[in-house]
């Protein structure tokens, strides 16, 4: 992996990476725990305001404070700017800046540009980042506009339309923050076809990944889009299928939640909450009604996340799809993992088990740890709490505002870890070595 020297230090750039998303969190933090950042002019604890900085950074959306009724409009215009940057990384939007001010991109510039984007190849990667930032502008400006129509019908026009710019932005993001108050997301909306299918419009094209969008756009056929791009949006579309219609049978006479709504209420509703785990965060119902087989069925959403390059958090869909191809072969009897007919190479499989493994274990982990800290919760509430953090989506059962000092810094740093990726600050915190110049002998292992 390549080095690039600042001044005397040499970095790569995962390890630039976690530094400046660290180095953005705490500069969040500052300015959420000033005064001027809440309406009631006192400032907020700063692990709260740390919290809520990682959250937005991290493009999570959980809070220990509602914000809508805690903060100022300098606090909420911190918190979506922290989205914005969070979201689409900050070095595109550093490259935005110095492409506006005519500066040169450099090699140093483009080689954590690829990191932060995903990418294998630094060919092409200006031009991309400045497609995503189009895209990005036009997909939260229509959303912007729509939004802020439909809520003209239920607040002043100035109010709906700063509503509807924050809203849109948070979901395109896939943050999930909301300015409604209380707590209660977007249950308000349940059965109201615009903001339900807006939102989640904005959270599957910020879901899908920039590259799959730029290829759409560039190739516009099917048979010419690469493996990874359809191979992401079939999986994005079975799981938003199945999601859908588990939340609708398994909610269908659940009197808290689809029962009293009308047919089309019961099909939108389930929808939103199918779309609304794949690492966004806002809820049409209220999570802590649902059935315990919905929630954990969530849990598994909200684990694999988005694709790669996007927005969004989790293991992936594509890591998904992977290792599901591994399996099927493993059953087959056959050695390759095909889809489109394309071999997936044993290095990509063998990432997305580490991917996985690794998610699984931070998780795990995590929930561990709650469960020491946070006495009052019970085990599917602190579950459902570490995985929504570690596949930054921001759902919660109603364990964040209550969550313990420790609990808050444990959830803090687990939404860190989700949004970087365990496998990048891995490779920040370890020293690379070159390959091995020798094998060892083999050995056999019962499996199974």
């Amino acid at each position: 992996m390549a080095k690039i020297n600042l001044g005397k230090i040499a970095l790569d750039p995962p390890k630039i990476l976690v530094i400046g998303f660290a180095l953005l969190i705490l500069f969040g933090s500052f300015l959420l725990s000033l005064p001027i950042s809440t309406l009631s002019g006192q400032p907020i604890p700063w692990l709260d305001a740390f919290f809520t900085a990682t959250s937005a950074v991290c493009v999570t959306g959980l809070v220990v404070v509602d914000t809508g009724t805690t903060y100022s409009l300098f606090g909420q215009i911190v918190i979506l700017s922290l989205i914005q940057i969070g979201g689409l990384g900050f070095m595109t939007m550093a490259t935005l800046f110095a492409v506006l001010m005519g500066k040169k991109i450099t090699l140093k510039e483009r080689l954590i540009l690829q990191e932060s984007l995903n990418q294998h190849s630094i060919d092409g990667i200006v031009r991309l980042t400045k497609r995503i930032l189009l895209f990005t502008v036009l997909a939260e400006l229509i959303g912007a506009i729509l939004l802020g129509l439909r809520f003209s019908f239920d607040m002043p026009l100035g109010r709906a339309i700063y509503f509807g710019i924050f809203h849109a932005v948070s979901n395109f993001n896939n943050a999930g923050f909301d300015l409604m108050g209380n707590f209660r997301s977007l249950t308000g909306y349940v059965e109201d076809p615009i903001v339900t299918l807006v939102v989640c419009i904005l959270i599957v094209l910020g879901g899908l990944g920039f590259f799959v969008i730029n290829e759409i756009y560039e190739k516009r056929e099917w048979m010419r889009l690469s493996q990874h791009t359809k191979l992401v949006l079939i999986t994005t579309g079975i799981l938003i299928i199945i999601g859908t219609l588990f939340i609708f049978i398994m909610e269908y006479k659940n009197p808290k939640t689809l029962q009293g709504l009308s047919p089309t209420g019961k099909v939108l509703s389930s929808l939103f909450q199918a779309v609304a785990p794949r690492t966004a965060g806002p809820n049409t119902l209220v999570i802590s009604d649902l059935t315990d087989s919905t929630l954990f069925f969530i849990i598994l959403l909200m684990f694999i996340g988005a694709s790669p390059g996007s927005t969004g958090g989790g293991i992936k869909t594509t890591t998904f799809a992977a290792l599901i191809g591994a399996v099927w072969a493993e059953i087959r009897g056959k050695e390759d993992v095909v889809f489109f007919r394309q071999r997936v190479l044993p290095d990509l499989i063998r990432k997305s088990l580490t991917v996985t493994m690794s998610g699984l274990m931070i998780v795990i982990i995590v929930t561990m740890l709650l469960s020491i800290t946070e006495k009052g919760a019970n085990f599917l509430m602190m579950l459902f709490e570490a995985t929504s953090a570690f596949g930054t989506v921001g759902l919660s059962m109603g364990l964040t505002p209550d969550l313990s000092p420790l609990g808050k810094i444990i959830i803090s740093l687990t939404m860190f870890a989700g949004r970087v990726g365990p496998l990048t600050i891995a490779f920040a915190l370890s020293q690379r070595r070159e390959k091995e110049s020798f094998k060892y002998p083999k050995g056999k292992i019962m499996i199974g």
